[in-house]
């Protein structure tokens, strides 16, 4: 179990050259950056990257979540979803300070057997300045060791039925993450995970049909799908995985906003989601401006 006062500090810079990249990845004329600028909601997700020496690396590549955990025979791994809250933007060129800690460690048994969701609690704040920049909740699904051929499924929640979108929404957009845009992703991210780029070890040994998105990728395409369509920063934002997109495969990005009357009195919300070409739902969320 974890230990809610054990806490990883960790530093980084929010460099120029970094926030470029990540721009150009999601196909936005680098240049627009300049230091001093704010960072854009959401690319925080490219900082912070964990340097486990290649020796140190699971089987499957993934560097680890920096947190001793027991051995849950659980083996495969794949991002359940994220809460961020905003307080402050980060501006680019920053150096900047990060504490972490294991929030929960949570063994459940869902429609498709026995899981375990591990939670990650992040704070970032601008070194030696006291306010917070962002506070956010990562939630991590571990699951059994491949069979065969997987379902799409990514968070097996007890109960959770097969879910679809509404047929409309204010806002739609098509895009089909291709194995370069997967590759570009997992470079700037220095994310080693092998789903996310061996489409070999994705079919053989995890029994996917296909490389899988990155769950940052699809957070960073709804956050600049959304501050393209709606004109606004996010001051809050929940995501939660329910399924797997995959390389090459369309993925229709929603957004809608909620009705006068039901909206929160801290500001306006919109519902986000992302469905596969079957209608099927991979990811949903609300934004808070």
């Amino acid at each position: 179990m974890p230990h809610p006062h054990d806490a990883i500090v960790a530093t980084d810079t929010c460099a120029l050259p970094l926030v470029r990249r990540v721009a150009a990845t999601l196909d936005l004329d680098p240049a627009r950056w300049r230091e001093g600028d704010p960072l854009p909601r959401g690319w925080h997700l490219a900082l912070f990257s964990t340097d486990t020496p290649a020796s140190a690396l699971r089987h499957d590549g993934m560097a680890g979540f920096g947190f001793p955990l027991p051995d849950l025979g659980l083996p495969r791994i794949v991002f359940g979803g994220r809460e961020i809250h905003f307080h402050h933007d980060i501006p680019i060129g920053a150096h900047l300070e990060r504490t972490s800690r294991l929030a929960d460690v949570e063994v459940k048994q869902g429609r498709t057997g026995r899981f375990a969701v591990v939670s990650i609690e992040h704070a970032i704040s601008v070194t030696s300045e006291p306010a917070v920049c962002l506070t956010e909740r990562h939630d991590y699904i571990l699951r059994p060791a491949a069979t065969g051929k997987t379902t799409a499924t990514a968070a097996p929640t007890a109960g959770t039925p097969s879910m679809r979108p509404p047929p409309k929404a204010a806002y739609h957009a098509v895009v089909t993450p291709d194995e370069v845009f997967l590759f570009r992703v997992s470079a700037v991210m220095f994310n080693p995970h092998r789903i996310h780029y061996d489409e070999r070890y994705c079919r053989e040994q995890e029994g996917y049909r296909a490389l899988v998105v990155n769950g940052s990728a699809s957070c960073l395409l709804l956050m600049k799908f959304f501050e393209t369509a709606v004109g606004r920063a996010p001051r809050r934002l929940s995501l939660r995985n329910l399924g797997l997109a995959y390389c090459a495969e369309p993925l229709h990005l929603h957004i809608d906003p909620i009705r006068p009357g039901d909206a929160a009195q801290d500001g306006l919300q919109y519902r986000v989601w992302a469905s596969n070409g079957q209608g099927e739902l991979i990811v949903e969320g609300m934004v808070h401006v």
